[in-house]
């Protein structure tokens, strides 16, 4: 079987982490990824899709990335469910990455010495 999945796209919003009761770093992303086809109205659409990541992809991803960052993630589909507080059973379909590559170009912020004007 291969359950294997590859996106491109910019993250909707900071990246928070979290950790388990465990103490494992976890933080989890909605990437939203646009479409290859334009629609009716000539827009190019976007599918927003939920990952989650864990341990030091989770930390760096955390530390490093912000809305709006363009990164890469490979990994697998993952479905599972529970119940809500009014007993309906909610299914939840996501992307668990096993790498996260930064696409983005390194913003560094430029130290300019006093009294010099670019």
């Amino acid at each position: 079987m291969i359950n294997q999945v590859t996106l491109v796209g910019r993250l909707t919003k900071d990246p928070e982490l979290k950790r388990t009761q465990d103490g494992k770093p976890v933080t989890n992303v909605i990437l939203a990824v646009n479409r290859q086809f334009k629609n009716q109205q000539g827009e190019i659409d976007a599918d927003f899709v939920q990952c989650t990541l864990w341990k030091k992809t989770a930390e760096n991803t955390a530390s490093y990335c912000q809305k709006g960052s363009l990164i890469g993630i490979t990994g697998r589909i993952q479905t599972r469910h529970y119940e809500n507080s009014e007993q309906k059973r909610i299914y939840v379909t996501e992307v668990v990455a096993e790498s996260v590559r930064f696409l983005d170009k390194r913003k560094d912020p430029i130290e300019v010495p006093a009294g010099r004007e670019f």
